[in-house]
């Protein structure tokens, strides 16, 4: 798999990444632990060079899986985390104050088995501490050689501004695909200004754009699906009218309706590296080919117009999942 650069900062990694959240959190039933680390095991076999997790999967079982499976590969693969949470009430509070993420790498740096995290996320924007204390905070940890780069998840253009100000951030990780555009407004020209990677989660709409979910698919346990008003029965009955219109161009190109989606991501800029979750290995598989898809200006151009002109029914998340993004 060719490699792409994450901004300026210097970071390089394969031209798409693993979602490894969907391993212990948000998406039960969850497979067994073991045939989780033979299978990230297997991707780096097949070319995967960035691995993306954080502290609240599980919270912690996340990190220790992925930290478990990619020990073998230290130096060789780049692992992404991302701090932000308070746990000491039983429930996650959003906390980046400066000793909340001091005691947060030590945990995450040990569960991952490495003495250097090569990508540090804020999860989400804490309105109660200045993004220049945490940016600040990351940038003394970076000298203290337990952080490589810094990153932003979920943060408004103002907010990458300053940050960037204080300590450049190398990457920023927020939603993006063919029925989420938001960031196309103010973030993208945002982060191509200032020389910032983007890596976009959920590149395949939470596994809708496969053509894999219909309105009969049923979530269970925690599926964080069963949450999201974009996943309600009659949002994905009308929701289907995208995957039809697009699939007419992966039928032209051979392709799958997976690979259309994730080529398209990946054409949109090319400092652009999707993390898609997957937890089985044909499913690796063909999104890894998405990579190799070729998408012409003409196509771009078709299913670009596709996306602009289906109204997709039901927002992305709850009122409450909402708050807490793009500040």
């Amino acid at each position: 798999m060719h490699h792409r650069k994450l901004g300026n900062g210097g970071l390089n990694v394969s031209a798409l990444g693993l979602g490894c959240m969907g391993m212990s959190f948000s998406y039960a039933p969850f497979p067994l632990r073991d045939e989780m680390i033979t299978f990230i095991r297997k991707a780096v076999e097949m070319g995967v060079t960035f691995f993306d997790t954080a502290e609240i999967y599980g919270p912690y079982t996340n990190e220790d899986l992925v930290g478990e499976a990619l020990e073998p590969f230290k130096g060789k693969v780049v692992i992404a985390s991302k701090f932000g949470f308070e746990y000491s009430t039983g429930a996650a509070v959003i906390d980046s104050k400066p000793a909340t993420i001091r005691k947060a790498i030590e945990g995450s740096l040990k569960r991952l088995r490495v003495d250097c995290i090569d990508l540090y996320y804020q999860h989400r924007v804490d309105p109660n501490t200045p993004i220049e204390d945490v940016a600040g905070c990351v940038k003394d940890l970076i000298a203290e050689g337990k952080v490589k780069h810094f990153g932003l998840s979920e943060a408004g253009a103002a907010t990458i501004r300053r940050a960037h100000g204080v300590q450049p951030v190398a990457a920023l990780q927020s939603e993006y695909s063919l029925w989420f555009r938001d960031v196309e407004r103010e973030i993208l020209p945002t982060l191509e200004e200032l020389g910032i990677g983007f890596v976009p989660f959920s590149p395949l709409g939470k596994g809708f754009l496969t053509g894999k979910v219909d309105e009969k698919t049923e979530f269970f346990g925690n599926d964080i699906r069963k949450t999201i008003p974009r996943f309600a029965e009659e949002s994905r009955v009308a929701n289907k009218a995208l995957l039809d219109a697009f699939g007419v161009v992966a039928a032209r190109k051979g392709a799958t309706l997976a690979q259309i989606a994730l080529a398209w991501v990946l054409a949109c800029k090319p400092w652009i590296v999707p993390i898609p979750g997957t937890r089985k290995l044909e499913r690796l598989a063909e999104n890894l080919g998405g990579a190799s898809v070729q998408l012409s200006a003409a196509d771009m151009a078709e299913i670009t117009k596709i996306s602009d002109d289906i109204k997709i029914l039901g927002e992305r998340y709850s009122p409450a999942q909402q708050a807490q993004t793009g500040r």
